[in-house]
């Protein structure tokens, strides 16, 4: 009986330096959650119970329970590199099951996906884009795909001025030629360049010039690569005070619409540009002449130049050509016992029925952490208190092959009894 008792607390301590190795193994482990050994005791139970007299069987090993609390947040110069500060794990796909990890060292495959080393793709809510803004399907999840093709280019529709022109300029004594593809710069008082674009990205030149016709009077016309764009002039009229009068000038309240261009079509084969020339910001002071802001809403095609990624994980891609997309929401997971989580190898577990149902949420929402973008949650192993248990199971060890030898040198004892 004596050997047996102390082969069990053998193959208890020798589980336990097991466990304590490999917590000490994966010190340097991102998302890695060190685990704790848990022995319970042995007693034969027979008919009526354990008798008060009832001498122990030895020990068990009852189980290996992971340790889910919180490891030191390191920051890296990866973007796609992503961390949770507080509960929550990361859904990924592991051709097509569900697997949970805390290990956010992601990096984009050949196809775009954001993937960990092992190929699991990273799930998020899927983006959806509407008239009154973005929103995420928090009822379905989806791989996170980077788009590797360059981003869809958009045509100016529309040119905001906000520019002061001199009220004591005096009107040009030559009359301003529409047809010349450069005007005369005695037949106008001030000009204003910037780019605008067509439907197929490519650039071109937009040229407003103001004309002073009369006090408070003004027309302007609007030229594209030189050639002056249907509906020019717009006559603006100024009140005494150097506001624009809209009642008295060209358009809608200051909204003039000029086009069809004809001649971009016929060069690039891009669709026709129609602008809508906002001139209410316009004044007449005695001032000279200065421009306060240009702007207009096309955009050429760009390329994918980076990803951002914010605390509550809304995925956004960044194009060469300034503008931005939002891809999704980095969707997090939790359950009611993640140690009951089955653990899959790869820093990554898979769901159980003791771990309970998975709950799926947003970074910063109910119990779900912060998410932290550019950093890597290290592992949770206490190297010190590693070392300490490794030394406590080494004595165990020694102690139960000493109660190995002395049972050994008894029974000898006896043997030799004549």
């Amino acid at each position: 009986m004596p050997f047996r008792i102390a082969l069990s607390g053998l193959n208890s301590s020798t589980a336990d330096l097991k466990s304590t190795g490999n917590n000490i193994a994966n010190a340097s482990t991102t998302g890695f959650k060190s685990s704790r050994t848990e022995f319970v005791d042995v007693f034969a139970v027979g008919y009526g119970g354990i008798s008060a007299t009832a001498i122990g069987g030895g020990v068990r090993l009852a189980s290996v329970t992971q340790q889910f609390s919180q490891g030191n947040v390191d920051f890296t110069d990866n973007n796609l590199d992503l961390a949770v500060n507080g509960q929550g794990f990361f859904v990924l796909s592991d051709g097509g099951t569900r697997v949970l990890t805390r290990a956010g060292a992601f990096k984009s495959d050949r196809e775009g996906n954001v993937v960990n080393s092992s190929g699991h793709k990273l799930q998020v809510f899927p983006a959806i884009t509407t008239a009154s803004g973005t929103s995420f399907d928090t009822g379905r999840l989806t791989d996170l795909q980077l788009s590797t093709n360059e981003g869809v280019p958009k045509s100016t529709d529309e040119i905001s001025s906000k520019l002061n022109l001199n009220a004591a300029e005096i009107i040009p004594l030559v009359a301003f030629n529409a047809a010349l593809t450069t005007p005369d710069p005695a037949s106008y008082n001030s000009s204003t360049s910037l780019t605008i674009y067509d439907s197929l990205g490519a650039q071109h030149a937009a040229t407003q010039y103001f004309v002073k016709t009369s006090p408070n009077s003004w027309d302007a016309y609007l030229k594209i690569d030189g050639s002056t764009v249907t509906g020019s002039p717009a006559s603006l009229t100024f009140t005494n005070q150097g506001l624009l009068n809209p009642s008295l000038s060209s358009g809608s309240n200051g909204v003039v619409t000029m086009g069809p261009t004809t001649t971009i079509s016929s060069t690039t084969g891009s669709s026709e540009i129609t602008l809508d020339l906002d001139f209410s910001n316009l004044t007449q002071y005695g001032s000279p002449f200065s421009v306060s802001a240009l702007q207009q809403t096309g955009y050429s095609t760009g390329r994918l130049s980076g990803i951002d990624i914010d605390s509550g994980g809304i995925v956004s891609a960044r194009y060469t050509n300034g503008q931005s997309k939002t891809l999704g929401k980095v969707a997090l997971a939790n359950v009611a016992n993640p140690q009951g989580l089955s653990p899959q190898g790869d820093t990554v577990w898979g769901e159980t029925f003791s771990a309970g149902d998975l709950i799926l949420g947003e970074a910063g929402t109910s119990s779900f952490g912060l998410m932290q973008s550019g950093a890597l949650e290290s592992s949770n192993v206490d190297i010190a208190g590693e070392l300490v248990n490794l030394i406590t199971a080494q004595r165990n060890f020694q102690a139960n092959a000493q109660v190995i030898s002395t049972a050994d040198a008894v029974t000898q004892t006896i043997i030799n009894i004549r």
